[in-house]
């Protein structure tokens, strides 16, 4: 997976409004997952780059949740996360777009990372493939709301 200035992006305490529709926050999230893979395989990526997104992107996960019977459930994201599909090459395009944009966070899935079973022989795969070469199951980008919108464009959500 890779990553963009994990520090320099994320919500500010101040910023972090529960009570405000999710189309209120300065900054927008989604995934986008190549629409040419199975559907397990899709949800598994989709996972995966949401983990590495919310372990580097502060202030995504709002509160933990109590109901009537004082059990707790962890915060979800609270100001949402659409998540989006499109074809391998616009995925490409997606994910070069947010990498060239300082202020955007980019958390990627490549294929390698689900035809290894050993973590090192993921890496090793990485270090070996040409940029050009690698193909993503997923990508998940978190920046302001209006450079998010360009990046994605009108992409259909998943069905």
């Amino acid at each position: 997976m890779s990553d963009s200035s994990p520090s320099a992006i994320g919500f500010t305490d101040d910023e972090i409004d529960t009570s405000a529709p999710t189309r209120a926050a300065r900054l927008k999230w989604v995934v986008v997952i190549n629409d040419s893979i199975p559907a397990g395989r899709a949800v598994n990526a989709a996972v995966c780059v949401a983990g590495a997104t919310v372990a580097a992107v502060g202030g995504l996960l709002g509160p933990d949740a109590v109901d009537a019977a004082g059990q707790t459930h962890p915060g979800l994201p609270w100001a949402g996360c659409s998540v989006l599909t499109a074809d391998a090459e616009t995925l490409r395009a997606i994910r070069a777009k947010g990498e060239a944009h300082e202020a955007t966070f980019v958390a990627d899935m490549p294929e390698a990372a689900q035809t290894t079973r050993v973590y090192d022989e993921y890496l090793g795969a990485m270090s070996s493939s040409e940029a050009e070469g690698i193909e993503y199951l997923a990508v998940s980008l978190v920046g302001p709301k209006n450079r998010i919108d360009k990046i994605v464009g009108r992409l259909p959500l998943m069905a």
